[in-house]
């Protein structure tokens, strides 16, 4: 991306917000999020330029109202209990909140607390997204996970019981991962009573400790997931979006805001927003984060104007990962029909059965999803 000074304005309606807690208990050997262990000080830190951030960003957009609200990471569990108080104080004093904002925070089970949850319950926090990834202790160790199956058990739980609606990640593709596991993490994922649950494969990231281990060590993913596909819907939970199986009413609202290429801000370091067709990214690391807000400067450390046909054929990708894909008179409205007629030309040179044209909306089969990275190469 290029660098960009493009000025700012108040947004028309509800914004999104994404703040990124870069801090971790212990590095995942397969993580390539910003993130780290923190040393002493750092937390306080981060919550002092967090808000010369947001105060750089007030002077420019005003004070708007919050829509839906994501404190991800990283770990937002390694904050302690007069650290959230301090965070909650610095939102609350750059935005309002709709009434029916959803506000989600993510946690691992090992270092998810009683306090936590009391503390986002009298807060405004609706939605906990739990760092699951496997309820096998095997896999657990074998990922570097900090926890065992009984205290994700436990963390699920414990959240349930106090109110909120529960998310939690799995992975699959695992070195070594059988069918037989994966089912049986599936199953107990379902009897464990959340609401919307994220499948995620494991790929190899560039500048992670498991970069250099080789793609033939890793299981095969297409049969994992297809048996998800087959699976999960007939449990009550629908594939809204590629990696995302939910129950009636608890999408997450944050991430298809995302999808269907709404405005957020992205705050903390290493985080990326997206306001009025440009889209930006922080500086990563704390020290950096820091000096730059210090020097009286933003946060931002690279942007690009999306237009045209780039900015259109990204909006394609992003709609088909939802289940129901590219709303035809309004992507055609907002882009021109001749950029639709590409979509479609572009899509017409894979099988027939990988996609589903009709006269409202174009889509992926969840055979399509299946092979969904080997199509959106062929759009961007």
């Amino acid at each position: 991306m290029t660098q960009s000074t493009d000025p700012f304005e108040p947004p028309a309606g509800g914004l999104s917000l994404y703040i990124h807690v870069p801090f971790c208990e212990r590095k995942c050997p397969y993580c390539a999020f910003e993130s780290k262990v923190p040393s002493e000080g750092e937390i306080d830190l981060w919550l002092e330029t967090l808000g010369k951030e947001l105060k750089w960003w007030e002077k420019r957009i005003g004070k708007p109202s919050l829509e839906t609200c994501y404190i991800g990471g990283g770990t937002p569990t390694v904050i302690t209990g007069p650290q959230w108080l301090s965070l909650a104080d610095i939102i609350d004093s750059h935005f309002t909140f709709e009434p029916d904002a959803e506000v989600t925070v993510e946690a691992n089970p090992n270092s998810l607390k009683a306090d936590h949850l009391l503390f986002w319950r009298d807060w405004r926090v609706s939605r906990v997204s739990i760092g699951v990834q496997s309820f096998d202790d095997a896999e657990l160790l074998q990922l570097g996970r900090l926890h065992s199956a009984a205290q994700a058990y436990e963390a699920i739980s414990a959240s349930l019981a106090s109110g909120f609606s529960v998310n939690s990640d799995f992975m699959f593709g695992l070195p070594g991962q059988t069918f037989r596991n994966w089912a049986r993490t599936l199953s107990q994922a379902v009897s464990s009573g959340i609401s919307h649950i994220s499948l995620y494969q494991l790929s190899l990231e560039p500048g992670t400790p498991w970069e250099s281990m080789s793609e033939d060590d890793l299981s095969d993913g297409y049969l994992p997931y297809r048996w998800a596909q087959w699976y999960l819907p007939r449990k009550g939970y629908n594939q809204y979006e590629i990696a995302n199986f939910a129950k009636k009413g608890h999408e997450s609202r944050h991430n298809i805001n995302y999808w269907e290429e709404g405005e957020y801000l992205g705050i903390g370091p290493g985080a990326s927003g997206y306001l009025k067709g440009w889209r930006y990214k922080n500086t990563s690391g704390i020290t950096e984060y820091s000096r730059s807000l210090d020097r009286g400067g933003s946060a931002i450390s690279s942007g690009e104007r999306l237009i045209g046909e780039k900015r259109a054929s990204e909006a394609a990708v992003l709609a088909l990962r939802m289940s129901k894909g590219i709303d035809r008179e309004e992507f055609s409205s907002k882009y021109g029909i001749s950029e639709e007629n590409k979509i479609i030309e572009k899509l017409s040179r894979f099988p027939v059965d990988l996609y589903e044209i009709s006269e409202k909306r174009i889509s992926l089969s969840s055979k399509g999803m299946r092979v969904a990275n080997m199509i959106w190469s062929e759009l961007v």
